[in-house]
């Protein structure tokens, strides 16, 4: 077997595997966002969500966004049943269906296992943004949906070979395809299902709703960033060192320089530095830098996560002054700052890495680049939101969206699973009014 196929097939398998455990990362920093009586809610919706992710991209995602087909659907190839293609590693006598991933040459099911955890990573988005009153399995519905439908369509369009790839728009690692596309599935459902008890005043004002752990918060910020470099890097899909090599510094010099910038937001606008605000700017910048981290210099990366660090500290306070009520700031994190990425695409590439495309508007190319990346975002970004909402109001019409007040008030774990995550910890309105504990002693005496 020729020794680049192999190498290049470990590499794709082993980044693969990173952006698996990526996983872990939205679990943690999800519920520790979040309060502790949902904690067992959404550990349970970001572990089953890939097991949606992969039924439902082995059924019919894989096909619809890589099959050939037409410039809007992939019409080939469903259930990985029919042919293979035309890699040196599988049998010559398979006809190639996959026509957009022939430029890679290791075997079909690392290409499928590669992109699968891809679009696993965009469905379990949207758990965080309808934390703690979803229903957990209309949520499981809608995940179905995303990963077998909405998100493999607007795929093909973008690597699928489909018209926006037609017609030159770059999203090198998911910015738009991944994150945005998580984004506005996850903003449709916030506006289908409303914000919290208790999140806003009659005046419309906002209530802070603090996680309960952000230890737990930062541990999953940590494994996501190291999920990173399987993400960036490894849609190379080769072992092409120099590539890689340059990837990995471009997405650690964004995160770095959004923690920085984030801080520094945080602490002039709320007065002191918000370790919450650090941790989503951390993530904004990796998200900001997928797009364009093989397409622009170190230089042009640690101005992009700057300014991401800023974007997201804005928009979290922008969607909390217009009632959007989302619990761990995934909107501003990867609908808000994927845009941005992808837009920065047409601002800072440099045609060096990129020769079959024009430079940025900062080098030289011209508004070529970016008008093509803004009709990618903005026609992404329509379909995306439009299917959402369609998905949304059916599922809200055949089985409901949103729990019952007392489940939302006492918490979805037991209302939805009937367990606690800590239940060993006793919250003062599970004692009678009638009763309060003795000093020291920790047992009840009547009053």
């Amino acid at each position: 077997m020729d020794p680049k196929v192999v190498a290049d097939t470990l590499w794709v398998l082993v980044t693969a595997m990173l952006v698996f455990f990526m996983n872990l990362g939205f679990a943690c920093v999800e519920s520790g966002f979040c309060r502790a009586k949902n904690a067992v809610n959404i550990l349970s919706k970001n572990f089953i969500v890939f097991a949606c992710s992969t039924v439902g991209f082995w059924m019919l995602g894989f096909g619809v966004m890589f099959g050939d087909g037409s410039p809007l659907l992939g019409l080939q190839g469903l259930w990985l049943l029919h042919g293979a293609d035309n890699s040196p590693a599988v049998a010559q006598a398979y006809q190639g269906v996959y026509s957009s991933l022939n430029w890679t040459g290791v075997p079909l099911l690392a290409k499928f296992f590669f992109q699968l955890v891809f679009c696993g990573t965009a469905a379990t988005i949207v758990s965080g943004a309808v934390a703690e009153r979803i229903k957990y399995f209309s949520f499981i519905v809608f995940s179905l949906l995303l990963t077998a439908v909405i998100y493999p369509v607007v795929g093909h369009w973008i690597w699928g070979g489909g018209w926006l790839a037609q017609k030159g728009f770059l999203d090198f690692a998911g910015s738009t395809q991944v994150h945005s596309i998580g984004g506005w599935a996850a903003l449709a459902g916030v506006l289908t299902l409303g914000p919290r008890i208790g999140k806003y005043n009659k005046d419309g004002s906002a209530n802070a709703i603090p996680g309960h752990n952000l230890s737990l918060g930062l541990i999953g910020c940590f494994v996501l960033w190291l999920g990173w470099f399987g993400f960036n890097p490894g849609s190379t899909m080769a072992a092409d060192v120099e590539a890689i090599s340059r990837i990995c510094i471009t997405t650690n010099m964004a995160a770095a320089m959004a923690m920085l910038s984030s801080t520094v937001a945080a602490t002039l606008l709320l007065g002191k530095p918000d370790l919450g605000m650090t941790i989503n700017g951390c993530l904004a910048g990796l998200v900001a830098i997928t797009a364009p981290c093989a397409f622009v210099s170190v230089e042009s990366s640690a101005i992009i996560g700057l300014l991401a660090g800023i974007i997201v500290v804005y928009s979290v306070i922008l969607f909390d002054k217009a009632r959007i009520d989302d619990p761990v700031g995934a909107l501003s994190v990867h609908l808000v700052n994927g845009v941005f990425g992808t837009l920065c695409v047409g601002l800072f590439a440099e045609s060096k890495w990129t020769p079959a495309h024009t430079s940025g508007l900062f080098f030289g190319g011209g508004a070529q680049q970016l008008v093509t990346q803004i009709i990618g975002v903005v026609s992404a970004g329509a379909a995306v939101f439009a299917m959402s909402l369609i998905g949304w109001a059916v599922i809200k019409a055949l089985m409901g969206v949103r729990v019952s007040a007392q489940e939302e008030i006492e918490g979805l774990d037991i209302g939805e699973h009937g367990n606690s995550c800590y239940p060993d910890f006793v919250t003062r309105k599970t004692i009678p009014l009638t009763m309060e504990y003795s000093v020291g002693v920790g047992q009840p005496a009547k009053s």
